[in-house]
């Protein structure tokens, strides 16, 4: 939403300010157009691989949701975190088996409806829970695969937002390519009368602010929203590394929890009485 909102002031702003002095069929340059988004488009599919590319093209609804998680959202795994750790605690960690190996198909993960849809989540969990049922008993050693694996996950989002705010870094450049190119298409009508000499100039002062205001105003402040939308999402994984190692190391499920829950930042971090109120809902399974 606040994506939005932004995109309407920049352009707000800038039309503004610009229209009591001057025509707006002057920006209107095709060709500028052309030049400048074309040649950074196919320098961005020069530069990044496949796999980035179609990140970002699945990745442009994060622009309006602008963060992953919500205070509800963290209630609910915090809360799921409590019913797998009461479990293990009531039944053994075998009673999970039948739980990790088909969530989708679980009566207990079937009570968590957001977190079912989260597939990256979901395979975090079970993969780690399915390693205790399996005998890793060092929290130590889990500990460093969990942030390698973390880790991983967090260069993924991060390799798409940095190819868009380098996008965003080439754009005055071709900006200025456009209004060379403007320049050279005027010298070579330097005969003509001033009103038309005058069109020509400003065509091409034309790719010079378009190259600034589209790198500035949209591309590159859309990197760095999927940039922050990627380190909110690497801390839903930091909550749920801090609840399975806090379990591991043989914590009521109760502390485990809080481990968790003190893991989120101040702004979507539930109180520890709406944790307690949630957790004493928790479905028994």
């Amino acid at each position: 939403m606040f994506w939005i909102i932004g995109i309407v002031v920049t352009f707000g702003s800038v039309a503004g300010g610009y229209a009591p002095h001057g025509s707006f069929s002057v920006l209107f340059q095709p060709l500028e157009f052309l030049i400048i988004l074309g040649a950074a488009i196919g320098a961005y599919l020069q530069a990044n691989p496949k796999w980035v590319i179609f990140g970002f093209l699945k990745s442009t609804g994060k622009l309006i949701k602008s963060t992953p998680y919500s205070k509800e959202s963290y209630t609910e795994l915090l809360t799921l975190m409590y019913a797998i750790f009461r479990l293990s605690k009531t039944k053994g960690l075998i009673a999970l088996e039948q739980h990790i190996e088909n969530p989708h198909e679980s009566e207990l993960f079937q009570h968590f409806p957001s977190f079912i849809k989260n597939h990256h989540a979901v395979a975090f969990m079970c993969d780690y829970l399915r390693l205790m049922t399996m005998g890793t008993e060092n929290p130590h050693e889990l500990e460093a695969l969990m942030d390698q694996d973390i880790e991983t996950h967090h260069n993924e989002g991060h390799a798409i937002s940095s190819s868009i705010i380098a996008l965003g870094e080439a754009l005055p450049a071709f900006g200025i390519v456009a209004a060379v190119l403007g320049v050279i298409v005027t010298m070579g009508s330097i005969a003509e009368p001033p009103e038309i000499l005058g069109g020509l100039i400003a065509a091409a002062l034309v790719g010079t602010f378009l190259g600034i205001f589209v790198a500035y105003g949209i591309v590159s402040p859309m990197g760095r929203s999927l940039e922050h939308y990627s380190d909110a999402d690497s801390k839903y994984f930091e909550c749920m590394k801090q609840g399975l190692l806090a379990h591991l190391q043989g914590y009521a499920p109760a502390i485990s929890v809080e481990f968790a829950r003190k893991t989120l930042y101040n702004h979507e971090r539930p109180t520890f009485l709406e944790v307690e109120e949630a957790c004493s809902a928790a479905p028994s399974v």
